[in-house]
């Protein structure tokens, strides 16, 4: 066969995909991306172009970003900066889901044994609310501080193992960086990493979050008799966590100073998993304080609507509670 008459051109546009089920646009792309290679390889060799002579002459460019203060980052920074932004998110998530559902069931099932009726009985409601909300939190708090302890002796150890350092990365240029080890090229991007603010702002968001759920979760347990009835309650509360997780995974990635991901740094219910996931992109200090004042105002108002429900709902039984009755308690 002649390949040399061949209009690829021409047969690129003629090329179906016959499928007996709708395939992924991810699928799609993988296709079309492979078969505009191959074609346009098979169209250079049938224009008489050396395929040799076309890749060698390829320009590729690695990109190394330079901020005012001089500091050099490439790619792969920013990779690991999304990567940990991420993780850090899905961390600060979970933990609050956990330890705020663990306040759920402690207020749930002290009010089903009726123990609270005699704890009430020596000291108020909303003190035993907040007793429930700081235990809680300095269990959660205790667990994390082990992680980040063993977390720093690790990197330590392995730093000293590797033999890598942080004035040795600083110093790195990029034909450096490539000629480096995976394990040292990691620990360059880790270094590279805002790590005390990242550290210190993970402490304060996590435990002005904590709270704040917490004490909602305070006031649904003491609201309902049963986990099965503090369910239609769990997905309000629990929304806004969700929406935090996924306007962080879609917007920071891409622009972490843009609007979206900016505004939802400021809203309260959503600040500690967005703001997180900005700060490892470098977020002034500024804003990062008056993102958690308003967390921490936030929490204030909070526990006052909370402890009004927690002081009726924790001596109510036998009745499944809606809306409309967590209203009039808010009046009480």
């Amino acid at each position: 066969m002649d390949t040399k008459n061949i209009d690829y051109v021409e047969l690129s546009k003629s090329i179906k995909l016959i499928s007996e089920d709708s395939p992924s646009l991810t699928l799609i792309g993988g296709i079309e991306s492979k078969l505009e290679k191959i074609l346009t390889d098979l169209n250079y060799t049938g224009l008489g172009l050396d395929l040799d002579t076309i890749k060698e002459s390829k320009i590729y460019i690695d990109l190394v970003q330079v901020s005012f203060e001089g500091e050099e980052s490439t790619k792969i920074d920013g990779i690991f900066k999304m990567a940990f932004g991420f993780f850090i998110g899905m961390l600060l998530y979970m933990f609050v889901f956990i330890y705020g559902s663990m306040i759920l069931r402690s207020v749930l099932e002290e009010k089903t044994s009726r123990i609270v009726e005699i704890i009430i009985s020596s000291v108020k409601p909303t003190q035993l609310m907040m007793g429930k909300i700081i235990g809680t939190s300095l269990v959660a708090f205790t667990q994390i501080f082990i992680w980040i302890a063993l977390t720093l002796v690790i990197s330590t150890l392995a730093s000293s193992i590797f033999g890598v350092s942080t004035s040795e990365f600083n110093s790195l240029d990029v034909s450096d960086a490539q000629a480096n080890s995976g394990i040292q090229i990691f620990f360059s991007a880790l270094f590279n990493l805002p790590l005390l603010n990242i550290l210190i702002a993970f402490v304060f968001f996590f435990i002005s979050g904590l709270f704040l759920y917490g004490s909602l979760f305070a006031a649904i347990g003491a609201a309902v008799d049963s986990e099965t009835d503090a369910n239609q309650f769990m997905l309000p509360v629990g929304m806004p966590l969700i929406i935090g997780l996924y306007v962080g995974i879609l917007t920071v990635s891409e622009d972490p100073s843009g609007t979206i991901p900016t505004i939802f740094s400021h809203i309260p219910f959503t600040s500690p998993i967005v703001m997180m996931m900005r700060i490892p992109y470098g977020v002034p200090i500024y804003e990062q304080i008056i993102s958690l004042l308003i967390l921490i105002i936030t929490f204030f108002a909070t526990v006052w609507f909370a402890a009004k429900i927690y002081r009726v709902g924790i001596l109510m039984y036998g009745q499944k509670p809606s809306y409309k009755d967590l209203f009039k308690w808010l009046k009480y």
